[in-house]
């Protein structure tokens, strides 16, 4: 049976509340602690992003950087789905559009003309196109006749990865693990992934397209997925053929972003899901995936044969990193889930 919007509203702030228990005992962090190696060190800007109890979070999940140089928040707080900060962390502005209960997974796609957003929702199975003001611009469910699923709320879709013909993938992450490819149009086409794929639960939580070129693809294009629990970046090609893995012991990749010529991954935590209140933190990556700094972990370390000794946070600064977006500054700006509530973190490059 589908349960009403108001249910899923009354689930989702039962959830906000359990997850706010588990995160209960963290604060904002403040530390003036130099957290990082090599070129990349990092300090926390204390009170960054702070705002009131008019506009109060509960998970932070997805974030994004405006044309004009907003920061995009998304959250689970149906109140505040969407809140908008200008660069020093300043409340910008909010919207109140379409509710989110389960407001997962956030990408913003820039046309010569326009931009929009993409959210995910775990709890109404959706994937969402929406304009920076909050207008509904299109809607994706499950699509029917693909024969992998039994019922709807077995999909549950963690984020969107946009390729530069305008076409788009949907990561199942929380559900079966399928790639779902869509045309420009917004018509589906096929399945990629899933378990015949290779692609093992729990794996794909975010991602993006990535357009370094690779000499093993003749496309400009790749996907770059975080394997999340599976302690790996996947790389595969735009068909879904496995071109690659980066291994990420002690790690646990919610996601992946560009940072110049380097990458940034978000750690949810270095012992999830067995110690739920276990610390993250991040890793920059050069062009070939190989660690050259954890922010807030250990300094990475590669054995003779060149494999990664596993990694671990040393700072009680993050509490569950969920997405990370680099500034042109070289500035990182933090989104953290299950942590009681707590507005996102920017860390001032030095």
């Amino acid at each position: 049976m589908t349960l009403s919007r108001r249910a899923l509203l009354k689930n989702a702030l039962l959830a906000g509340a359990w997850y706010g228990a588990v995160g209960r005992t963290f604060a904002q962090a403040s530390s003036p602690e130099v957290l990082g190696q090599g070129d990349f060190k990092y300090r926390i800007v204390p009170g960054w992003g702070v705002l009131d109890a008019r506009t109060p979070v509960n998970d932070c999940h997805g974030l994004a950087r405006t044309a004009d140089g907003h920061i995009v928040l998304l959250t689970n707080h149906v109140a505040n789905n969407v809140i908008v900060y200008d660069e020093r962390g300043k409340l910008a502005h909010k919207w109140i559009g379409p509710k989110f209960p389960g407001a997962h997974g956030l990408s913003l796609v820039r046309t010569p003309k326009s931009e929009a957003l993409f959210v995910t929702d775990l709890n109404l199975h959706t994937v969402t196109k929406l304009s920076l003001a909050g207008e509904a611009l299109g809607e994706w469910r499950l699509p029917a006749g693909t024969g992998k699923y039994a019922k709807e709320s077995d999909y549950r879709p963690s984020w969107t990865l946009h390729r530069a013909d305008g076409g788009f993938y949907v990561l199942d992450g929380y559900g079966k693990d399928y790639v779902l490819d869509y045309a420009a149009d917004g018509s589906f086409k096929r399945l990629l992934g899933g378990p015949e794929g290779g692609i093992v639960h729990w794996g794909p939580h975010g991602g993006m397209i990535d357009t370094d070129p690779r000499p093993e693809v003749d496309s400009a294009e790749t996907m770059l997925i975080a394997m999340s629990d599976q302690q790996h970046l996947l790389r595969l090609d735009l068909d879904g053929k496995k071109l690659g893995q980066a291994d990420l012991p002690g790690g646990n990749p919610r996601q992946i972003r560009r940072f110049g010529r380097h990458y940034v991954v978000a750690h949810l935590a270095d012992n999830w899901p067995k110690d739920r209140n276990s610390r993250g933190f991040l890793s920059i990556l050069d062009r070939n995936l190989r660690v050259v700094s954890n922010i807030a972990g250990s300094a990475p370390e590669y054995d003779d044969a060149g494999k990664l000794r596993t990694m671990r946070h040393t700072a009680e600064v993050f509490t569950h990193p969920h997405d990370v977006l680099a500034n042109p500054d070289g500035s990182l700006v933090v989104a953290q889930f299950a942590s009681g509530r707590t507005y996102p973190l920017k860390l001032e490059r030095i």
